[in-house]
């Protein structure tokens, strides 16, 4: 394992340097060797990755080095804290709710076989004649395109809408809201990385928090008595449930 720990930093620093050298303004990499780069930029991250997952069962990977402010680990990490947290849930979790239930009721996403859905694809990987065109990624471009050209709308327009549906109930209910929200927070992403604003930056930035405050967010909701019981898959343990003015206690 100590050898792991060795080959982490120079696989970090290599994957630094190539992304510098693809997205640096000052000197252009030529364009026969950028795919060349981007493959050796992905292997050296995933590699990195599977790398320190592998690290984080030695003892020393408990030790913390920088301590954090006592505000945000009060903030993700005590039960009160989650009154902070609940108006947050309702707002995010009434509109994941109103717009999966519009995508289900309406046309185009699951009827006419996606026709709303395709529509806002083309539009998206469209290239004007003047000005920038939505899409600032080519890959993002490519990867819709993909979806295009295989009528995935037909299918995908469903997936979009119920899975909207069930992030909103997640959210609003308080059951498992941090893989509610990551998934709520991919969505977002996607959107916004098609060029379609609206509320999405909102949206994407509140559900990062109650990513954070998975332990919490949802202790005014169905994850009060659902994670204690659940536990969480990296350790045999159940959670730590602090109650407001009660001892601590490990289901």
């Amino acid at each position: 394992m100590a050898t792991t720990r060795r080959l982490v930093t120079p696989i970090a620093a290599l994957a630094a340097i190539v992304l510098f050298y693809l997205y640096n303004p000052w000197v252009v990499a030529p364009d026969s060797v950028r795919p060349a780069l981007t493959v050796v930029f992905w292997v050296a991250s995933i590699v990195l990755l599977v790398l320190l997952f592998a690290d984080r069962n030695q003892p020393q990977a408990e030790v913390v080095e920088v301590e954090g402010p006592a505000f945000s680990r009060y903030l993700f990490g005590n039960t009160r804290a989650g009154l902070f947290w609940l108006p947050i849930r309702i707002f995010v979790g009434f509109e994941w709710l109103i717009a999966g239930w519009e995508k289900v009721n309406g046309t185009g996403w699951t009827s006419g076989g996606g026709s709303a859905l395709e529509g806002f694809w083309k539009s998206a990987v469209a290239i004007p004649q003047t000005g920038k065109p939505s899409i600032t990624f080519e890959w993002y471009r490519s990867f819709l395109q993909m979806l295009i050209d295989n009528h995935a709308s037909s299918w995908f327009g469903w997936l979009i809408a119920f899975g909207e549906l069930a992030v909103g109930i997640g959210i609003l209910v308080g059951a498992l809201v941090g893989i509610a929200a990551f998934f709520g927070a991919t969505m977002n992403m996607s959107y916004m990385l098609a060029g379609s604003a609206s509320t999405n930056p909102i949206l994407f930035a509140l559900t990062i928090g109650l990513i954070l405050a998975w332990r919490v967010a949802g202790y005014y909701g169905v994850d009060r008595f659902l994670l204690p019981r659940l536990g969480v898959p990296w350790t045999r343990r159940g959670v730590v449930v602090v109650a407001p003015g009660g001892a601590p206690g490990v289901s």
